[in-house]
């Protein structure tokens, strides 16, 4: 199926992450775009387009009561990227069970308005603590309910949507980094100390990590809605770095001569030490590619923090 006959897209999660940078390159490449606002969400990461998408109001807690102005819009394709409870401190938590349900009557509700195309958004925590750079026959052993619950929605929606004969794909995101994200994640936690001159106290900093810049994670769930590939499929950068190469790299870009606290910070027991995604699958699937080099995005994101 071409890209002109997934014109209108639905998006959830819109006003997260990755999800408003999707917003934006889906309006921006003109697309139909309607998105999911919460009466609670906060949309300034998408301020500069809001009043270029049909705002559908709701909440996942309750998809039947969008589900007529869902029907309304009649998708082409849904990019379902919201998710509660994403920090860390809610990973064990039992709401995430809720995830699951939610997820699985959006679906329905989707292919009711007649949407052709079901994209979501996993994570990597699927894998569970494998220390390797992993492709998509690696084993999922999730040891979160974060996880196990991306997990089993994963493979209850690839059911429903194989027994109905719909489109559908599963993303596990890799780590992500770039302009807007939550301020509590490593990099603009450990940017925003080095800006105010401080000293971060870290791990010595050898894990093996695998980021991808939003701007690319969002290109590739765009590529995603498009392709007619069908499964899980990795996302990441597809690049495994030093942890500790890319905190050199953030502090000589805000100032070479700034201390670091290596080895300040035990590492945990349970700490993953190489976490790299094979990104072939979807690469082949879609004909998306990475293309912001780690210098360039964290620059952009240094510029970002240097204004909040």
């Amino acid at each position: 199926m071409s890209a002109t006959s997934r014109q209108r897209v639905f998006v959830t999660g819109a006003t997260g992450f990755v999800g408003s940078f999707l917003t934006r390159q889906l309006v921006e490449a003109g697309r139909d775009v309607a998105i999911l606002l919460r009466p609670t969400s906060d949309s300034w990461r998408i301020a500069d387009v809001i009043d270029r998408v049909h705002v559908i109001d709701g909440t996942m807690e309750d998809v039947a009561g969008f589900a007529p102005r869902l029907a309304d819009f009649r998708p082409d394709a849904v990019a379902h990227l919201a998710w509660r409870g994403v920090t860390n401190q809610f990973r064990n938590d039992v709401s995430q069970t809720l995830n699951v349900a939610e997820s699985i009557a959006l679906y329905s509700s989707a292919r009711a308005s007649g949407c052709e195309r079901f994209v979501g958004m996993g994570s990597q925590a699927e894998y569970g603590p494998v220390s390797a750079r992993l492709d998509e026959t690696v084993p999922t052993r999730p040891t979160t309910v974060y996880g196990a619950a991306k997990l089993s929605t994963a493979l209850m929606l690839e059911r429903l949507a194989e027994a109905d004969g719909l489109s559908f794909a599963w993303l596990r995101l890799f780590s992500s980094y770039g302009p807007k994200d939550d301020l509590s994640w490593l990099i603009p936690y450990m940017a925003r100390r080095l800006l105010a001159g401080e000293r971060p106290a870290l791990t010595p900093g050898e894990q093996i990590w695998d980021y991808i810049y939003v701007e690319d994670a969002a290109a590739a769930v765009a590529a995603a809605l498009d392709s007619a590939a069908t499964g899980c499929f990795n996302l990441g950068s597809g690049e495994g770095r030093p942890l500790r190469s890319i905190i050199e790299k953030v502090r000589d870009q805000i100032d070479p001569n700034l201390a670091l606290g290596f080895g300040e910070v035990p590492y945990r027991p349970d700490q993953v030490m190489h976490l790299e995604a094979n990104i072939d699958a979807l690469k082949a699937a879609t004909g998306w590619e990475p293309r912001v080099p780690i210098e360039e995005g964290l620059a952009k994101t240094i510029s970002w923090l240097r204004t909040v």
